[in-house]
C-alpha cells in the first residue's frame, strides 16, 4: 500500500512574491484564502491567484493539522488518477518491489513528512502486510508478482487522509512531478 513522504522543491514559474511554503514540505505553497481571510489555501501550483478547484485544501492554521485542514475532494480525485496511471512506473516503487518480492505481494509505505523534523526527507520502504501503518496513512496498493514486478493497477485505500498528526502529503519525486504536470494541464483547461 502506498503512504506518503518525500520532499522535493519544485521549480516555481513567474513571480513568486508573497508565496510562502510549508516548512515541512517546501513543494506545497501557502496562499491567503481569496474568499476567507481567516484561512489559507495549500497548493502545489504557484499561480496567483490560486485556483481553488486545484488546491490541496484549506487550513485555518500553519502548519495544518487534522483539526484545521479541509481537503479538496477534487484534488484527491486528481491525486488518485495520477497514482493509478503512474505509480506502477515509479522507479522507487519498482525498486522496492524487486527488493522485497514475495508471492503474496506486499505493502508500500512511505513515512509522512514530519513537521517537527523540518526535513521531510526519507526513503520509501516496502513492508509485508500493513507494516504497522494507520489506515489513514495508506494511499492505496498495487499487486506485485513473485519476481518483484508490479502487475496490478493502483487501488485507492479509501481511508487516506492528506493531513494527519504525523504530517502532510508527500510523494516520491517521480509521482510529485506527474501530479504537478497533471495539475498544470487542468489549470490550462480552466
Amino acid at each position: 500500500m502506498l503512504a506518503p513522504c518525500f520532499r522535493v522543491a519544485s521549480p516555481l514559474r513567474g513571480s513568486v512574491r508573497g508565496i510562502s511554503t510549508l516548512a515541512s514540505n517546501k513543494s506545497i505553497k501557502v496562499f491567503p484564502h481569496p474568499q476567507n481571510p481567516k484561512s489559507y489555501l495549500l497548493s502545489y501550483l504557484d499561480t496567483t491567484p490560486p485556483n481553488l478547484a486545484l488546491a490541496i485544501g484549506t487550513t485555518t492554521s500553519i502548519p495544518p493539522s487534522p483539526n484545521s485542514f479541509q481537503e479538496n475532494h477534487g484534488f484527491l480525485t486528481i491525486l488518485n488518477d495520477v497514482l493509478a496511471e503512474h505509480s506502477p512506473k515509479d522507479p522507487g516503487l519498482q525498486s522496492q518491489a524487486q527488493a522485497l518480492a514475495s508471492p503474496g505481494g506486499f505493502t508500500f509505505t512511505q513515512p509522512r513528512t514530519r513537521r517537527d523534523s523540518g526535513t521531510g526527507a526519507g526513503g520509501a520502504s516496502a513492508e509485508g502486510g500493513a507494516g504497522g501503518r494507520e489506515p489513514e496513512d495508506i494511499m492505496g496498493s498495487v499487486e506485485v508478482d513473485s519476481r518483484g514486478m508490479i502487475i496490478g493497477n493502483f487501488q485507492p485505500s479509501g481511508t487516506y487522509r492528506i493531513v494527519t498528526n504525523e504530517g502532510i502529503l508527500g510523494l516520491s519525486p517521480f509521482l510529485q512531478e506527474k501530479l504537478v504536470a497533471r495539475l498544470r494541464e487542468e489549470e490550462k483547461k480552466a
